[in-house]
């Protein structure tokens, strides 16, 4: 016979109580080796949501070839980022891991791009977000648990590990102004409040727990990082073309443009100049093992950077204890913060505001808007299984074309383009 192993009663990480660990649909007492956030670990891991981001574009199409990132290898990128740096803080690493790994199960398919296409459908319903969408994953779509009446309530994560999860903790009518415009950004739709507000209790009115900031910060961290990366490999840019006056006035008019609109443009090419001398910039990379390893080697001294920045900076002001939940707020210095946006600025002028893509990004739009517009005309006839069930529980054509939304978000790029042509009989191919 095999010898049993003892079990003990769950423990609990310094820095967190009790009622983070509760769940929104209370479940039996479990006596196992591991943790309730364990738990919320493992089940997002193994959800299917995390599965169909392996199909979803991250900023390349996962078709163009085989070494551009998904969603999903970003997600996990995000998520190793993440568990040190929270860890390295006293954050419970697998609250960190949890909300690093669901931070983009909302997306749908094409990236930004169908988000902005969704959002546009959706607008007569309160818009699509993709931060909100997740949340609506995380407690609702997902199947794994149900309320006491039948009803859904996804992987019902403990408390502590939804809202680390919540990247913008408020709904669209409460969204703050920022620099003088109200932010379109938000965390959860109207019909998603209750729980919402559950996993809020107690918490400081629009501010994120220390956990969501540091998948917030791993996550701008890696994808800024690791797009230009992508770029490089795919021949969209050498960072030796910044010694030419005309391409670095773009990405220092995107960095501005689309992410520090307030910024001085002398700030940004210093922080670009900062990062030229570095020691670990890859000028020119050819293909060859060894440009490829000199590649590897600055994202990963990057990413130390930043995470080593942003580590000093909040222990120079909170000291060493444990920081968790709502104990502290992570500090990133300036520099930093401007450095992160100039590797964005790289990605967006020579992938996302290419002019080779522009066809392709409209071609994209057209298809999930007419994807909408065919499921929300054709009632459930067309629709997966579980959604089905939605549209007859909805109670008016508002909460109809919320699911029909639902489904098409949770497409991936070559789903949705297949069902496109199944439906409408067209053939598209975008790479």
């Amino acid at each position: 016979m095999a010898e049993q192993v003892a079990l003990t009663p769950e423990p609990l990480m310094t820095g967190y109580k009790e009622s983070d660990q509760e769940r929104w649909v209370a479940e039996p007492a479990k006596s196992t080796y591991r943790t309730h956030f364990e738990r919320d670990r493992a089940r997002v891991l193994h959800s299917s949501a995390l599965r169909r981001l392996g199909a979803k574009t991250q900023v390349v199409s996962p078709a163009t070839d085989d070494f551009v990132r998904t969603r999903l290898t970003h997600s996990l990128e995000v998520a190793q980022v993440g568990r040190e740096l929270g860890r390295t803080l006293g954050c419970d690493p697998d609250v960190v891991d949890a909300a690093c790994l669901s931070h983009d199960l909302g997306h749908p398919p094409f990236g930004h791009n169908g988000e902005a296409a969704l959002n546009a459908a959706a607008h007569s319903i309160g818009g699509f977000e993709g931060n909100a969408q997740t949340l609506r994953l995380l407690t609702r779509l997902e199947p794994k648990v149900l309320r006491p009446d039948g009803s859904p309530a996804g992987l019902n994560l403990t408390r502590a590990s939804l809202d680390a999860s919540c990247k913008y903790p408020w709904a669209a009518s409460d969204a703050p102004v920022i620099h003088g415009k109200r932010t379109s950004k938000f965390g959860a739709y109207e019909d998603d409040l209750p729980v919402f507000d559950w996993l809020r209790a107690g918490a400081p009115e629009r501010r994120s727990c220390i956990e969501a900031q540091v998948m917030d910060l791993a996550d701008d961290i890696s994808y800024s990082v690791h797009d230009v990366e992508d770029a490089i490999v795919a021949g969209r840019v050498q960072l030796k073309w910044m010694d030419n006056a005309d391409h670095r006035s773009r990405v220092i008019g995107y960095t501005r443009q689309w992410y520090l609109p307030h910024t001085d443009p002398a700030e940004v090419d210093a922080a670009l100049t900062r990062l030229e001398e570095s020691g670990v910039w890859v000028r020119e990379a050819d293909g060859s093992r060894k440009s490829m390893a000199a590649l590897k080697d600055m994202t990963s001294q990057l990413i130390g950077r930043f995470c080593s920045s942003a580590l000093e900076a909040t222990r120079g002001i909170y000291g060493p204890e444990p920081l968790t939940r709502y104990a502290a707020e992570l500090v990133v210095p300036q520099e930093t913060v401007l450095e992160i946006a100039v590797m964005k600025g790289l990605a967006t002028t020579f992938v996302m505001t290419a002019d080779l893509r522009q066809p392709i990004y409209e071609q994209q739009q057209e298809i999930l808007t007419d994807l909408v517009h065919e499921l929300h005309a054709t009632g459930p006839r067309h629709l997966e299984p579980a959604f089905v069930a939605d549209w007859h529980a909805a109670d008016d054509d508002g909460a109809r074309l919320r699911v029909v939304i639902d489904q098409i978000a949770s497409l991936t790029d070559v789903s949705a383009i297949a069902l496109h042509e199944r439906l409408m009989g067209s053939n598209r191919t975008l790479i």
